[in-house]
C-alpha cells in the first residue's frame, strides 16, 4: 500500500502511510552493504533469478514463518519491488486468465483500485462489518479475487477477527479463487502480540503481500509475495517480462540484514517509537477534543478519530484545520465509489472508466453514506460528526501534541 504525497508546507502533516524515515538505520545499512560487496560471487552481478537471490528467499521465508506464522517455500517466494509491484503482476496474471475484476475493501487504499486498473482489471467496491469483510456483498459480487487487509484494515483500523477469516477462506473455496493479503503493517501491534499471516490457514488460497516500506523505507522498493502453487509459474514469468528481477546487490544487503538480526532490532524500535507516538496522539485527542472516540486495534501507524457532532460537518472541519496549516484526511476520502450495499459485477469500476455503473477510481468520497455503519460507515447519529484518519508515525510526540492543539483551535473557529 502506498502513501499519498505528503503536505510540505503544512505545520503539522497527520496524512497517514508514511513511516518516520529518520529511523533508517544508516549505518547498520551501510554495514550490509561492504560486507556483502565484499564477499558477493562475481556470478551474483549477473542477471539474477527472478523469484530472487536464494540467500534472500530462505531469510524472508523464516522471518515470515517466526513472526507472521506463514507457510513458507522459499520456491514460491518472489521478491519484487514493494506490495505495488507485487499487486501489477497479480493484477496482469489474472487479466491473461480472462479475469476483469476484483473485490477491494470499502473504505480500503485507493492504490488497489489504481494498480488493478493499470492492469486492465476492474475493482467492485465491498463494505465492511465489524469483523473484517461483509461476507454476503462478497458472495454476491461474482469476483473471485478478493484484496484485504486482515491484520489491520487500512483505514478503518479493525482487525478482521478468526471467524471471519475462516468464512474468507471458504468463500475462495467454493468460488476456486483467491484472497489477496496486504499485510502491510501486520509487525506493529501495540497491546499484545501480532495476530498471524491470513496465509498461514491456507497457502493454496492466499496471495501474500508484504514489504519494508513502514519498517525501513519505502524508498528502498523491496518488497515480497508468497504465492500458491497455481499461480507461481505464471508470477515469476510476469515479473522475468517486467524487470528481469530485483537487484542482487540490494538484496544481498537485505538478507545480510535478516540473517544478523539487525531487522528484528529495526522493527522493535520502531515498535516502540511508533507505541509511543500512538500514545501522545490518544492523549492529545482526548484533552483537546472532548467527547472524541479513537477506533481501530492499537496497531499500525495511524487510528481513527470519530469527533463529537458539534465539529462537523465535514467540509467546513477541513476548510477551518487546512487554513491553519494542518493536514488531516478524513474517512470519506478513502471510499471507493459504490453503487448500493448489492454490489455486483454491474456495479464494477471499469479500468476504463467507460461502462461500469459506478463513477470512475479518482472520484472519491461520492460513494458516502453509512451503510456499513460496524467499520466503515458514518455510524448511526455521526452524520454531522467528522471522521479522521490520522497517522502519527512519521510526527514525534512533540510536533503530535502542538498540531493537535492547531486543529482543535481551527476547528472552534
Amino acid at each position: 500500500m502506498t502513501s499519498p504525497p505528503r503536505s510540505p508546507g503544512a505545520r503539522a502533516d497527520f496524512v497517514p502511510g508514511t513511516p518516520d524515515l529518520s529511523l533508517f538505520p544508516r549505518a547498520a545499512w551501510a554495514g550490509a552493504h561492504r560486507a556483502v560487496l565484499a564477499g558477493l560471487p562475481h556470478q551474483d552481478l549477473g542477471y539474477p533469478d527472478p523469484r530472487g537471490l536464494p540467500r534472500l528467499r530462505t531469510a524472508l521465508a523464516e522471518l515470515l514463518a517466526r513472526r507472521r506464522g506463514a507457510v513458507v517455500d522459499p520456491e514460491r517466494l518472489v521478491v519484487v519491488s514493494g506490495v505495488a509491484q507485487g499487486t501489477a503482476l497479480l493484477g496482469a496474471v489474472l487479466h491473461a486468465r480472462g479475469i476483469r475484476a476484483v473485490g477491494v475493501e470499502d473504505p480500503g487504499s485507493p492504490q488497489h483500485s489504481a494498480l488493478y486498473a493499470a492492469a486492465g482489471v476492474g475493482t467492485v467496491a465491498l463494505p465492511l462489518d465489524e469483523e473484517g469483510p461483509a461476507l454476503a456483498p462478497l458472495r454476491r459480487s461474482g469476483v473471485r479475487v478478493v484484496v484485504t487487509t486482515p491484520a489491520h484494515q487500512f483505514p478503518t483500523g479493525i482487525a478482521c477477527s478468526a471467524r471471519r477469516r475462516a468464512e474468507l477462506l471458504d468463500w475462495a473455496r467454493s468460488v476456486d479463487g483467491f484472497v489477496f493479503e496486504d499485510d502491510y503493517d501486520g509487525d506493529f501491534r501495540y497491546d499484545r502480540a501480532p495476530v498471524g499471516a491470513l496465509q498461514g490457514l491456507d497457502p493454496e488460497r492466499v496471495v501474500y503481500a508484504g514489504s519494508v516500506s513502514k519498517s525501513l523505507a519505502p524508498g528502498l522498493r523491496l518488497g515480497w509475495l508468497l504465492v500458491p502453487d497455481a499461480l507461481a509459474d505464471e508470477i515469476v514469468a510476469r515479473k522475468r517480462t517486467t524487470d528481469l528481477g530485483h537487484p542482487t546487490v540490494d538484496q544481498a544487503a537485505f538478507a545480510h540484514f535478516v540473517e544478523r538480526g539487525d531487522y528484528d532490532r529495526q522493527l522493535r524500535r520502531c515498535q516502540r517509537a511508533y507505541r509511543e507516538r500512538r500514545d501522545a496522539l490518544v492523549a492529545a485527542l482526548t484533552g483537546h477534543f472532548p467527547g472524541v472516540r479513537v477506533s481501530g486495534i492499537a496497531a499500525g501507524l495511524h487510528l481513527i478519530a470519530d469527533l463529537p457532532g458539534r465539529y462537523g460537518p465535514e467540509e467546513r472541519f477541513l476548510a477551518r484545520v487546512t487554513a491553519a496549516g494542518v493536514a488531516v484526511r478524513t474517512l470519506t476520502a478513502y471510499r471507493h465509489a459504490r453503487v448500493d450495499d448489492g454490489v455486483g459485477l454491474e456495479g464494477v469500476v471499469d479500468p476504463e472508466g467507460g461502462d461500469g455503473s459506478a463513477e470512475p477510481d479518482e472520484d472519491r468520497g461520492a460513494g458516502g453514506g453509512d451503510e456499513g455503519q460496524g467499520a466503515g460507515g458514518g455510524g448511526e447519529g455521526r452524520g454531522a460528526g467528522v471522521r479522521l484518519v490520522l497517522g502519527y508515525a512519521h510526527v514525534p510526540p512533540a510536533r503530535i501534541r502542538e498540531g493537535v492543539r492547531l486543529m482543535a483551535e481551527a476547528a472552534a473557529g
